[in-house]
């Protein structure tokens, strides 16, 4: 990061699944850089994300939430920048209540972009979401293209985009936005699909699948993801917003049928179930502009996927810690009828 000269990040989020990813990366690739984690540790969030924190002097961790002013100003003072991955994430979730959503994706990001402004930060970059385009039937979306949200979540991260843009025209806050496909890879909660699929095939669980399965996705691993927005906060044009997609464009049943096969399980496991409400079934990025800062995917879905496999194979304590009693109430009252054990054979 060497053009912006950046010296000390201010990380929110970044226990949970994504940004523990950045901070790790970074803090490997950057030996002069420091960096200090904001997180509430909600359900999605762990220090376990972090082992680093015990051994790195140059990481700190602060608990705290986005939305508490206070809170944000006593760790943002010191940082040159803010990178802000916290959000209430999971459209599921968001259907059934969209409260939390509102609090932590709006006004924490308001908190935040007030901080930066008084601290002069030299930048802030807001991490955000494809969904924000809603269902894209043809073609790829474009990162000047009108968004049009069709979830709580992906509403919610629209609206904190509206005030990133604000701040950067009203106030001169030097942003960057970057618009993420689906992520997936180690340490993402087992609520989202492929994590879900993947621990659920290796507890003999069924697959819960939406609709017929055909709602297509482009998934771009997370190692790949957290290296774009690194690219993107040190070359990225301020005031600009970059996708960030690998053009892996794969339907739910495929996503399915590719975990079964790694897993050795049986295509039994897969169970259709009634389809979300307002279900985009399509999301596709045009990434010609984050191409041309330098940075392309590297990572095919058919090695990520394995790679994730894996990962999550071998660490069983830690995904089997998070879908303990919380996890499953909230799994049956959103897939309603499916089994929470596996069923003798």
């Amino acid at each position: 990061m060497s053009a912006t000269a950046l010296r000390h990040l201010l990380v929110t989020g970044g226990a949970g699944f994504i940004g523990s990813a950045f901070v790790r990366q970074r803090l490997a690739a950057e030996p002069d850089l420091r960096i200090t984690v904001l997180d509430k540790l909600t359900y999605a969030g762990s220090l376990e994300n972090l082992p680093e924190i015990s051994r790195n002097s140059r990481l700190r961790f602060v608990q705290g939430d986005i939305c508490d002013r206070s809170a944000v100003e006593s760790v943002a003072r010191e940082a040159d920048a803010i990178v802000n991955f916290a959000a209430e994430s999971h459209v599921d979730r968001s259907l059934l209540d969209a409260g939390e959503f509102l609090q932590t994706d709006v006004l924490g990001t308001l908190v935040l972009l007030d901080a930066a402004r008084r601290y002069g930060h030299q930048r802030f970059l807001q991490v955000s979401t494809d969904e924000v385009y809603g269902h894209v039937g043809s073609g790829r979306s474009r990162e000047w293209e009108a968004l049009a949200p069709r979830s709580p979540y992906s509403a919610t991260k629209a609206g904190a985009e509206m005030l990133v843009h604000a701040y950067h025209t009203s106030f001169g806050v030097p942003t960057l936005i970057t618009r993420g496909s689906n992520t997936y890879g180690p340490y993402q909660f087992p609520e989202k699909i492929i994590p879900l699929f993947i621990t659920n095939a290796l507890a003999d669980l069924p697959l819960p699948i939406y609709g017929d399965g055909s709602a297509v996705r482009d998934y771009v691993y997370v190692d790949d993801h957290v290296g774009a927005i690194a690219y993107v906060l040190e070359k990225g044009e301020l005031g600009t917003v970059y996708n960030v997609g690998a053009g892996a464009e794969i339907s739910g049943v495929e996503v399915a049928d590719a975990v079964l096969d790694l897993c050795n399980k049986p295509s039994s496991l897969k169970h259709f179930v009634k389809d979300r409400p307002g279900h985009d079934y399509r999301y596709a990025l045009e990434v010609t502009r984050i191409h041309a800062l330098g940075w392309r995917a590297t990572i095919t879905f058919a090695d990520g996927l394995r790679r994730a496999v894996d990962w999550y194979r071998s660490n069983e304590g830690w995904w089997r810690r998070r879908k303990e009693a919380e996890f499953w109430k909230f799994y049956q009252r959103n897939y309603q009828g499916l089994p929470t054990r596996a069923t003798p054979q």
